[in-house]
């Protein structure tokens, strides 16, 4: 797979040097020579604002295409991109030149221009680009009926990013704002993750410039030690497959930090600082086949130790956009790792998405098939040794550790400094700030071994560390980390609950808070939670003026009844009309995240209650509203099901199970396996009441020994 060379992209500022790069990229031939030629004349005496040849850019996004994929039509329609929208020529003169395929492209490319110029706000506006960029992303995705044209556009949007600065200050945050909100989303929606994720960077380092820094600047503080992290775990890799059978030639390990977009995020959602991310550090284990997958996943798991809960398997269920790889988390040494497997193929539609799986129709229009789900190999024997060494009880052995003092604790095997700080005192477990191991300062999540003497210090204030509840084992330590982060939470609502009913009551929030004071008013961090106590303490607001009040019945209840609005998931309740949800970019918070709410212009704000952006708001007092998940009826049931013997099989079903919205949380395969069946019993939830409907649903694709509602007493 060739790679983008962005570090080379930005040094070109000749046409020459450009042409060279782009058939260093891509094979000459005599239509792209055209193109270029044809190119070139249409935008000559054309300047960009950093006063270099205007033909230097469609240049260059001819060469990030072809270094995604080798189609001809791509490159040259890339070549034209900006010809009919920059130039007197049309899209006639094009067909009639270049042929209808190519046609087909520069169209769908100058279609979204002219949307993107109705749908998007102005560059000099104050309003947020965020609302009308969604809007604009949806408009895109479902105008666009050749995902190729998409695929060139989001090379133009790479080239325009790595070319920033010769804009205004304005025009770069602009820019950036609709690279993140619309381009990056669509590149992960369409698989190209390396696409996604360089769009993502280039728009961080413009939007949050501090942030980044403080990202960079932790990450070449500590660069040599992550480098040895990372070198020496995969080196301690590479001995454990190579003794169990593996041939040097059988795996690659590619080793990386996690991008910085993603490594902001992380700490947005969390509330914590960069040196808490727990999976800052990743590995990525290429392999031959789905296989060797799962062999090499249980060597892993047996010799270092996972957590569970951050295992996922992309490989038997493989994403909408034909993302498969298996995900877990281990602990080695003082590090933890985020490991990923997959084969060779599965790490080409990884980074290249579509581009890795297009073949094309002779001349038509709807020029790509997406065939997302091929060759999906899943041995009998590799799922039950999966599922029984993720049973495995992996912290049954008892360890000693001692103060400086000599007094002994003992601790679960796998527990961290951490744990040994709450086994002294909860006070200091909830201070500790740093330890010494054996005199050698080292992480609170550093894992302890026999015989280890610790020394915490601690300091004066209670630190939260909401990330690093998986990382501690003992009760004690989950226990006092998960009250700490409740009462941050508590604190939050606490705030939230006053600007919420200030903005219901149209007042200023010190009124408000003084009133809350004077009244005692219990549970205050309830209202920003429980949709009932907040309409009473507005009625009780209401009731008290009015009773005060010289002028009988001045205030009306129906102007001030708090109106519901449904939107994507969420519950909104406002007294001020409500026309849309937007979820802004610097936490995206996931659906059952602890969330609140900003107004602005008749439009719900949501973010994290970690988000550091969103604390800002709060104690600035911005308007706020009640926002909530909606709740869904979940109902559990318990289905035995005979399966055909076979590989990729059960990969299949499950995958069947998934489009049906089924979510697995219990399997158990292989039971009385015959020669040409075997049973497999699937715990599962669901959406669907109705269990004769869903039932009949599944026995469409299985045979179904077994089927009952496990949460229905009468079933």
């Amino acid at each position: 797979m060739s790679q983008v060379d962005i570090g080379q992209i930005k040094k070109i500022d000749t046409v020459d040097l450009a042409i060279k790069y782009l058939f260093a990229q891509i094979p000459p031939s005599q239509a792209l020579q055209k193109a270029l030629d044809y190119s070139t004349l249409a935008h000559v005496n054309q300047f960009r604002k950093s006063g270099e040849p205007y033909i230097i850019h469609p240049i260059l996004v001819a060469s990030i295409v072809s270094s995604i994929t080798n189609d001809e039509s791509m490159a040259i329609a890339a070549l034209l991109h900006d010809v009919v929208e920059d130039t007197e020529v049309d899209i006639e003169e094009i067909k009639d030149v270049f042929g209808a395929d190519v046609a087909h492209l520069v169209e769908g490319l100058t279609k979204i221009d002219s949307i993107r110029d109705t749908e998007l706000v102005s560059s000099n506006s104050n309003e947020k680009l965020v609302v009308s960029a969604l809007s604009f992303r949806k408009m895109l995705l479902a105008s666009i009926k050749d995902v190729r044209v998409l695929v060139v556009k989001l090379c133009d949007r790479l080239h325009n990013m790595l070319t920033l600065e010769s804009l205004s200050a304005q025009k770069q945050q602009r820019i950036a704002e609709e690279t993140l909100v619309v381009y990056a989303p669509i590149a992960h929606r369409l698989g190209i993750s390396f696409l996604k994720n360089l769009l993502e960077d280039l728009s961080f380092s413009t939007l949050f410039k501090e942030e980044k820094e403080q990202i960079d600047s932790y990450l070449e503080v500590h660069y040599h030690a992550i480098e040895m992290k990372l070198i020496e775990f995969k080196e301690a890799i590479e001995k454990v497959l190579v003794q169990n059978g593996f041939c040097e030639d059988d795996f690659e390990i590619l080793s990386r930090v996690k991008h910085k977009y993603s490594i902001y995020l992380k700490m947005q959602r969390k509330g914590v600082g960069i040196e808490e991310i727990l999976d800052l550090l990743a590995l990525r284990i290429l392999t031959k086949d789905p296989v060797k997958c799962y062999s090499i996943l249980g060597l892993i798991h047996l010799h270092f130790q996972p957590l569970s809960s951050r295992f996922k398997d992309y490989i038997a269920v493989p994403k909408d956009n034909g993302y498969r790889t298996i995900h877990t988390t281990v602990f080695y040494k003082t590090a933890i790792f985020e490991v990923q497997i997959r084969t060779y193929e599965m790490h080409e539609t990884a980074e290249l998405g579509v581009a890795a799986h297009w073949k094309y129709k002779s001349g038509g229009n709807d020029a790509i098939k997406l065939d997302w789900l091929h060759n999906l190999g899943y041995q009998n024997e590799s799922i039950e040794e999966f599922y029984d060494l993720i049973k495995n009880d992996l912290y049954s052995e008892d360890i000693s550790v001692f103060s400086p003092k000599g007094e002994v604790f003992t601790l679960p095997r796998g527990a961290v400094v951490l744990d040994f700080a709450y086994a002294i005192h909860t006070h200091v477990g909830n201070h500790a700030k740093s330890a010494l191991v054996n005199k050698a300062k080292t992480s609170l999540i550093n894992e302890l071994h026999n015989g280890d003497i610790v020394k915490i210090d601690v300091d004066e204030n209670i630190i939260t560390r909401c990330s690093w509840l998986d990382a501690v084992k003992t009760s004690k330590a989950k226990t006092n980390m998960r009250y700490n982060c409740n009462a941050r939470v508590r604190d939050v609502d606490s705030k939230s609950s006053i600007n919420i009913v200030a903005t219901a009551m149209n007042l200023n929030s010190s009124v408000i808070e003084a009133w809350f004071e004077k009244n005692s008013c219990d549970k205050r961090a309830t209202i920003a939670t429980d949709i009932e106590h907040l309409r009473d303490v507005v009625q009780r607001y209401i009731a008290e003026i009015e009773k005060n009040s010289r002028i009988k019945g001045f205030l009306s209840r129906r102007r001030f009844k708090l109106k519901p609005y449904s939107f994507r998931g969420l519950e909104i309740y406002s007294t001020s009309n409500i026309n849309d949800v937007v979820f802004d970019y610097c936490c995206h918070p996931k659906n059952g995240d602890e969330i609140m709410a900003f107004l602005e212009k008749n439009k719900a704000h949501v973010h994290h209650k970690m988000c550091s952006s969103a604390t800002k708001k709060l104690d600035e007092k911005e308007a706020m509203v009640f926002v909530r998940w909606e709740k869904l009826n979940i109902y559990n049931y318990n289905m035995i099901v005979s399966l055909h013997s076979g590989v990729g099989t059960l990969a299949e079903f499950l995958n069947f199970l998934a489009k049906l919205k089924i979510d697995i949380n219990q399997i158990e395969l292989g039971k009385n396996k015959s020669e040409s069946t075997r049973y497999c019993e699937i715990g599962f939830e669901s959406k669907e009441a109705d269990i004769n409907a869903l039932r009949a649903k599944i026995e469409q694709k299985i045979k179904v020994i077994h089927f009952i509602r496990t949460d229905d007493a009468y079933r």
